[in-house]
């Protein structure tokens, strides 16, 4: 059943307020949904920081919001490589010497479909190293400074979660085995959500309310994702998709992770925000259906286990 919290049209911009004062930071910034987002809270007067793997990119992208929104916009990048632990380490540091609050940090960046197996630096299977462990530990190095500004984490999670496996493959979870690019993603998904849900469960049980965590979903949005790591056939399909009523524009993608970062009615943290309409790939933005395997209790306390170890960073809560 739609969500009609924000009403027939679901939530809009139109219902922000002026962001003078706060900053936001968004991974994967300077493409897509994570660009629009960028757009949109600059309009209102936020501060930005962006943490983008491409130098070139990220700067071609605050040129054009700078055309955008005048000389003194205050958005800046610090370059970062989701898929590279140590570059992380290195963005984290760069953001607690120069960024002094993070009202809520936007975990957009990731990469989808990609054909073959590959491992990262680390020695992860390439979408589960950049999708989750990378967000996982820049999350953990981040924290204290989101809780100090009573801020939010914000992770985005994909339809994905409810293909593939449905769990998380903890005897092999860099597919040595049975490697699909669709279900590698699926876990990778999952895995987001799962690290999100139980971080809630984690703060709840700490009694802290001075960090609050939302997951939701862009729906099927026109952004770069598929086209820069899915395969030619990938491309082809998302290409042909594009031109039907099932995709929606980057911009309308864009609107579920605004409202998580900012939208302080927003209560209920154990759900799934994104589009409300057809299949829930498109349409007004509320809460949508989460699946009880997305919260499998066993299963997100041993990941979260499992991905400390992989990072070599434990959080303290």
């Amino acid at each position: 059943m739609a969500d009609t919290t924000f009403g027939p049209k679901g939530w809009t911009p139109e219902r922000l307020g002026d962001q003078s004062g706060k900053t936001y930071l968004i991974t994967g910034a300077n493409a897509g949904a994570g660009f629009q987002a960028a757009r949109t809270l600059l309009n209102k007067n936020a501060k930005l920081v962006m943490l983008n793997r491409s130098k070139a990119k990220s700067e071609a992208a605050i040129t054009k919001l700078k055309q955008e929104f005048g000389i003194n916009a205050d958005v800046s990048f610090i370059r970062m490589d989701l898929s590279v632990l140590d570059s992380v380490r290195k963005a984290a540091d760069e953001v607690l010497k120069f960024v002094p609050r993070i009202d809520a940090l936007i975990n957009n960046a990731a990469i989808a479909q990609v054909p073959t197996r590959k491992l990262t630096v680390d020695g992860f299977e390439s979408q589960l190293g950049t999708n989750h462990y990378g967000h996982f530990l820049l999350n953990g190095l981040l924290f204290d400074r989101i809780a100090e500004s009573k801020g939010r984490i914000v992770v985005v999670a994909s339809l994905g979660y409810n293909m593939g496996l449905k769990t998380i493959k903890f005897d092999d979870m860099n597919w040595d085995q049975g490697y699909g690019a669709n279900t590698a993603y699926s876990q990778s998904k999952l895995a987001q959500m799962m690290f999100a849900y139980e971080l809630q469960d984690r703060l709840a049980a700490a009694g802290r309310g001075d960090v609050q965590v939302f997951v939701y979903h862009p729906g099927s949005s026109a952004t770069s994702l598929i086209t820069t790591s899915g395969s030619r056939t990938m491309r082809f399909i998302w290409w042909l998709m594009t031109k039907t009523p099932m995709v929606q524009t980057a911009e309308q993608g864009s609107y579920p992770e605004v409202m998580c970062a900012t939208e302080e009615t927003l209560t209920k943290q154990r759900a799934l925000y994104g589009p409300t309409g057809r299949m829930e790939m498109v349409g007004p933005v509320g809460r949508g259906t989460l699946n009880t395997h997305a919260h499998d209790k066993p299963v997100m306390t041993r990941l979260w286990d499992e991905s400390e170890k992989a990072v070599g960073f434990n959080w303290n809560l």
